[in-house]
């Protein structure tokens, strides 16, 4: 596939570093000639230096071959106008980031469309979806859906009290499996295990099961589900603008913000919350609005170090459910591995949905990403494949990878030694970034 991605920022870097790492053919557009400098020292991709709305830069690029364009600057009305423009020069699909919900109303999406805009990412409104969902399963640190909500990847930190402590994968106390051990944070390093794999105190491990089994995974992990009612919210961005929009029926929210004009705008867009004028970093503001009664706290503020160092004081002040907002992919594993709860990150975040469209237009495979350094892959079982040779046991895959679970005439289930993977199955695996293109040998 040809993808053109328009604007080397942060999401469109991290976009192209994903997608370099596989076999398609990239151009980057950016009119700062220092960024892509950067990006060409060390990536598998071509940059081109030039304005995202010029006819010319898209002609040079080769946007009439193109199949997918993505136009992901900072700026949200040059990202719609040239994905009009590379349609009308024809590119078959289009991708617009955006940062005004405004544009995602029903009737507005029509006009959009018209316009030659195909979809639109918002990754604030994705990332305040994510923190409702993270607050309905507080008990995980990870949780997200493959096939339709059929399967389901959950990632839980382990403490001394979990079943599961200390205890080879090849010796869980289990008398049936119904879940897969897909993949283990340990430290700042992400392991695909094997059955002589100990899980210890302080893992991350991500399971792949079934809905019906969840509630044992929960319990193996020594895990209880809690109910939130009261959050707090420290700063005022545009992630808890627009969680506080969407979800200010569902909690009781209080939001601290240092800005006073933004304070009194979030208090006039959604009247149904409480807004606090005050620094949320101050131990002494967060006593006097009784921070220890509250079931839930996030950091939303747009500084990292100040969102993991703000729940790390909410969890001293023993609130049950802390999130924070860690945009700096540098700091994302040092995060997971602290006593923080759950991370989100809109690039991450933007760059799964991004994959997702990417299956729309390949419908060969579809990816997603669930840590900085490691993918799930949903990839299809072509005739003739190398993994249809035998059963999973003796196929001898590449190290860095493991089989999770297929989907089968719309059926999920679990993977195990004596599976033998068919064609037309949809087989969701587990890897280590920059390992795809090896592992998709096996399906074509």
């Amino acid at each position: 596939m040809k993808i053109i991605i328009a604007g080397a920022g942060e999401v469109g870097t991290h976009l192209a570093k994903m997608l370099s790492n596989e076999s398609q053919d990239i151009v980057l557009i950016d009119n700062d000639q220092q960024k892509l400098d950067n990006i060409d020292q060390h990536y598998n991709l071509m940059t081109l230096y030039g304005s995202t709305s010029s006819f010319d830069t898209m002609r040079t690029a080769g946007i009439s071959s193109a199949d997918l364009y993505i136009a992901v600057t900072p700026f949200e009305t040059r990202n719609i106008t040239s994905c009009s423009i590379a349609k009308k020069l024809g590119v078959k699909k289009t991708v617009a980031r955006i940062d005004n919900f405004e544009f995602l109303e029903k009737n507005n999406l029509q006009i959009l469309k018209e316009l030659g805009i195909d979809t639109l990412i918002y990754p604030e409104y994705l990332a305040a979806q994510a923190i409702d969902l993270a607050l309905a399963h507080n008990w995980a640190r990870y949780w997200g859906e493959l096939g339709g909500g059929q399967l389901l990847l959950i990632g839980v930190k382990i403490r001394d009290n979990a079943k599961l402590c200390g205890v080879k994968l090849r010796d869980l106390p289990v008398s049936a499996h119904h879940f897969h051990v897909s993949a283990i944070k340990r430290n700042a390093e992400t392991v695909i295990p094997g059955g002589n794999d100990t899980i210890e105190q302080d893992d991350i491990v991500y399971f792949i099961t079934t809905p019906d089994h969840v509630e044992e995974v929960r319990e193996l992990c020594g895990k209880k589900k809690k109910v939130i009612k009261k959050i707090m919210i420290v700063g005022g961005s545009q992630i808890a603008l627009r969680f506080c929009a969407e979800y200010h029926d569902r909690y009781n929210i209080t939001v601290i913000d240092i800005d006073r004009d933004r304070c009194e705008y979030l208090a006039t867009e959604i009247p149904e919350i409480e807004v606090v004028y005050g620094d949320g970093r101050d131990i002494e503001v967060l006593r006097e609005n009784n921070i220890y009664q509250y079931d839930a706290f996030m950091s939303l503020t747009r500084q990292s170090e100040t969102n993991i160092l703000s729940c790390l004081t909410a969890k001293d002040f023993g609130v049950p459910k802390t999130i924070a907002d860690v945009e700096n992919l540098q700091f994302l594993s040092v995060a997971e591995s602290l006593n923080i709860g759950t991370t989100i990150n809109k690039k991450l975040m933007a760059s799964s949905s991004i994959f997702q469209i990417l299956l729309d237009t390949d419908q060969s495979n579809s990816k997603f990403l669930a840590l900085a350094d490691a993918e799930v892959c949903e990839l299809e079982v072509k005739e003739k494949s190398r993994i249809t040779k035998s059963p999973v046991k003796d196929l001898n895959l590449p190290w860095g990878m493991t089989l999770a679970a297929l989907m089968r005439d719309g059926h999920a289930e679990l993977i195990g030694g004596m599976t033998h993977i068919q064609p037309g199955d949809h087989v969701v695996v587990f890897c280590l970034s920059g390992l795809i293109s090896k592992i998709e040998k096996w399906f074509n």
